[in-house]
């Protein structure tokens, strides 16, 4: 079977059909419908000449979208709007006449897009609830193993493997409540017209302000929404769009972090992403194991990050009450964003499902650098023992910098505690010695943290979103 034209990787690829279909034509032209008819039953309900039939048409027909109808309309008019609004009226003729009353384009296209925005925002509410789920387990499994932290990425104090979830952890969990406050705070367009003055409605209820305000209420109501925002041009305004682009583009910015610091771990062989029996890691170099998911994650992230920068230019070069330059760019940021975002989610909940931890290789890294982080440790020991702190300091530094040379130089193994064990200047055995150098004693309270963190931030999100995790979640590729 050929395949000759283009098609979106966004959706063949990586989204899941759940979030594809919001934003859907299905999905977007039943919505105008709905708009409509919630448009039809406030404005007969506050005293225009719209009857119980003519609304009755219109839901009869709300779903089933003659698109072929519309779409030669368009061919004509060059209106998507009022093709639909052509459309709905051959299936509805005694409602024909009150389709769209009062309103203008937007009040179907951006009402839509605000709806649609907080139905892809709740996905995403639920697929990173999931996804602090899965990093929680992980993390309390290895509250306790010691690793070695870096900074800069060179050898720095011990945390555990379970404490440095916590961190990608607590990043997810910002961007959870951010999407929260974003869905509680997302207001429609509303019922506002032309040049957002609703002066085509105040003409249709005779000047009557009230009934006015109360149809932009009503309209708003019977679509799910308690507010609309107060004042418009024709349009929202587009920083909406920008602050839905910003927390998406934070989502991103946490999934590249973790998976950065996952494919480095994995060149280290401490961790592996999840890595099939069949899977195959490089068409040349048969033996590989390349982080692919990591690397997938990554590399859609960038995309939704760079995103954010189109959305700010849209919203500060709208003119005036609008301007169309922004049309075509919104129908392909703002679904492509919450797509890519969508499938960032569901790789990073099998990413994080599956990894591999390697306890010996981890703990094998550890000791090669403890000895340089015990040294504090094993001055303060000989010290009690009747040492000269600064005679001792001055030994050590001596001792570490001739083991880093050995280690550099000739790959040999770091020799620092068995050099400590012989200089009699120490008075320390080598048992004392590696007293001093077990693993747990130095990180600190990572395991308690990890606890705490948990319990007090992750658990309630767990709690409240109980019913939408521990979805298998299967890769198209």
């Amino acid at each position: 079977m050929k395949k000759e034209l283009y098609q979106n990787p966004l959706i063949e690829r990586y989204t899941s059909r759940e979030m594809s279909a919001v934003f859907s034509p299905d999905k977007k032209f039943t919505t105008w419908r709905a708009l409509w008819i919630a448009l039809a039953e406030a404005e007969k309900e506050l005293g225009l000449d719209i009857t119980d039939e003519q609304i009755a048409e219109l839901k009869a027909h709300k779903d089933d979208i003659n698109y072929e109808v519309a779409e030669a309309r368009e061919k004509e008019v060059r209106h998507d709007v009022m093709s639909h609004v052509y459309a709905y009226g051959v299936q509805c003729p005694k409602a024909k006449g009150i389709i769209h009353l009062g309103a203008t384009s937007a009040y179907v296209g951006d009402n839509t897009d605000i709806i649609q925005i907080r139905e892809a925002l709740t996905i995403v509410k639920h697929k990173l609830a999931d996804l602090l789920s899965r990093l929680a387990s992980f993390a309390m499994e290895y509250k306790d193993l010691p690793t070695l932290g870096f900074t800069h990425f060179q050898p720095a104090q011990l945390t555990t493997v379970g404490k440095r979830a916590t961190l990608w952890m607590q990043d997810f969990y910002f961007d959870y409540l951010d999407v929260c406050e974003l869905i509680d705070g997302l207001m429609m367009l509303g019922v506002k017209g032309t040049t957002g003055t609703q002066a085509s409605f105040l003409d249709l209820f005779d000047g009557d302000h009230e009934k006015v305000k109360e149809l932009d209420r009503r309209v708003v109501q019977k679509m799910g929404f308690e507010k609309s925002i107060p004042v418009s041009g024709q349009t929202y305004t587009r920083k909406v769009d920008f602050k839905v682009l910003s927390v998406l583009s934070g989502i991103a910015q946490s999934a590249h972090k973790m998976t950065n610091d996952i494919r480095l771990l994995q060149h280290l062989k401490e961790v592996e992403e999840p890595f099939e029996k069949k899977q195959i890691g490089s068409s040349a170099m048969a033996y590989k194991r390349n982080p692919m998911r990591s690397e997938r994650i990554a590399s859609l992230s960038r995309y939704v990050m760079s995103n954010i920068m189109s959305a700010s230019m849209t919203a500060s070069t709208q003119w005036f009450e609008r301007t169309l330059d922004d049309s075509a760019n919104r129908r392909l940021i703002l679904p492509e964003s919450f797509m890519a975002v969508d499938a960032v989610l569901d790789i990073a909940v099998n990413v994080c499902s599956g990894l591999v931890v390697y306890k010996e290789v981890i703990r094998k890294h550890v000791m090669s650098e403890i000895p340089f982080m015990a040294t504090e440790n094993i001055i303060m020991e000989s010290v009690k023992k009747g040492g000269d702190r600064q005679e001792l300091h001055e030994e050590i530094r001596v001792h570490s910098m001739e083991a880093g040379r050995q280690v550099k130089e000739f790959g040999k193994p770091n020799d620092l505690l068995e050099r400590i064990a012989k200089d009699p200047m120490f008075g320390l055995s080598e048992e004392d010695v590696a007293k001093l150098t077990e693993p747990s004693d130095y990180i600190g309270r990572s395991a308690r943290q990890t606890e705490e963190f948990i319990a007090e931030y992750i658990r309630p999100v767990i709690e409240a979103n109980r019913e939408y995790l521990g979805k298998d979640v299967d890769l198209k590729v």
